[in-house]
């Protein structure tokens, strides 16, 4: 693979995906990029709009609408297309219905053309959905992630940096299992400049009364609703997230993000996507990496776990 022959195929054009494409393009990751939506008149716009843009981002990447047939030799198929949010929901899961029948026809189209890439999963409920694109591919599982909890942890750590006048690649600090209200921070683990978050708050009192694991984590999870009630969805942050993973894969770069991947007995769960750190590179989701969790982090990280479980039956696979 190299960056002239590697080819990304976005499947959905609305604003996640589209904004995917050009996070990717912008970045000059790949040689090729496809569009596919069910709405072609969109997708062709959304990629023609690209290709002018390219002008102006000294690019030469080949951006064009197409179909499922193209996937033959893509190495990497993003799914972002779903079923819109039912109307004052607040839970990603309530999503998972009216996905199913989306996601599997978007699947079977795909492999019918001979794929044998990577896919990324976007598409909420994503850890659900990446369990469910696995079982319909029956590619690898380490060939199957979804998008996870990169973002929500890009959250907290741009909080966090806000908090102490930082730049946010400064703070590690993982949100782990669903990307929904049952997500969890590893706060045993999380560090700012190498020094363990517990001694930065005890040490800068003053100005870290307000910061507790409840309160970020609340954080993590409404900011995103607070994005998607006032201008009706989230794209810049998710695209970008998507496109790190992609880069990581493409790049071969060995980087430790926390994404939707299967476990098989870390943390001691089996057979159940959700996220946790992990190294990705050209072979996707190499490694696993069990961080030291608090008693009372792997309890909830368990109970996530049992959330997402309860929803496996209703896949029908």
């Amino acid at each position: 693979m190299s960056f002239k022959t590697s080819k990304v195929v976005v499947v959905g054009a609305g604003n996640v995906g589209a904004n995917t494409a050009y996070s990717i393009i912008n970045q000059g990751i790949c040689g090729e990029v496809v569009l596919i939506d069910v709405n072609k008149e969109k997708a062709y716009a959304e990629a023609l709009d690209m290709q002018h843009a390219m002008y102006f981002l000294n690019r030469n990447i080949n951006i064009h609408a197409g179909d499922y047939g193209e996937c033959k030799d893509a190495d990497i198929v993003i799914i972002t297309a779903a079923a819109p949010m039912p109307k004052d929901s607040n839970s990603r899961l309530e999503m998972l219905a009216p996905s199913m029948n989306i996601i599997k026809s978007i699947v079977t189209s795909v492999m019918e053309s001979g794929f044998n890439g990577i896919f990324i999963v976007v598409s909420n409920p994503v850890d659900i959905m990446t369990y469910y694109v696995q079982k319909l591919s029956k590619l690898p599982a380490n060939h199957v992630i979804g998008s996870g909890t990169a973002l929500d942890t890009a959250r907290v750590c741009c909080k966090l940096a806000q908090t102490y006048d930082l730049d946010a690649k400064s703070v590690e600090a993982f949100v782990i299992g669903e990307h929904g209200d049952t997500e969890t921070m590893a706060w045993e683990s999380a560090t700012i400049g190498g020094k363990h978050l517990a001694d930065v708050l005890s040490d800068n009192s003053e100005r870290s009364s307000d910061i507790t694991k409840e309160k970020l984590l609340d954080w993590s999870k409404k900011s995103g609703w607070e994005i998607f009630t006032r201008k009706g969805n989230t794209c810049y942050g998710i695209a970008a997230s998507t496109t790190a993973i992609v880069k990581s894969i493409l790049f071969n770069e060995n980087r430790i993000l926390p994404v939707s991947v299967k476990l098989n007995g870390e943390y001691g769960i089996k057979d159940l996507y959700f996220s946790v750190p992990t190294i990705l590179n050209a072979d996707g989701a190499k490694e696993i990496v069990e961080i030291r969790l608090r008693d009372e982090e792997a309890k909830e990280l368990a109970h996530s776990a049992e959330v997402i479980r309860s929803f496996y039956k209703d896949l029908n696979i």
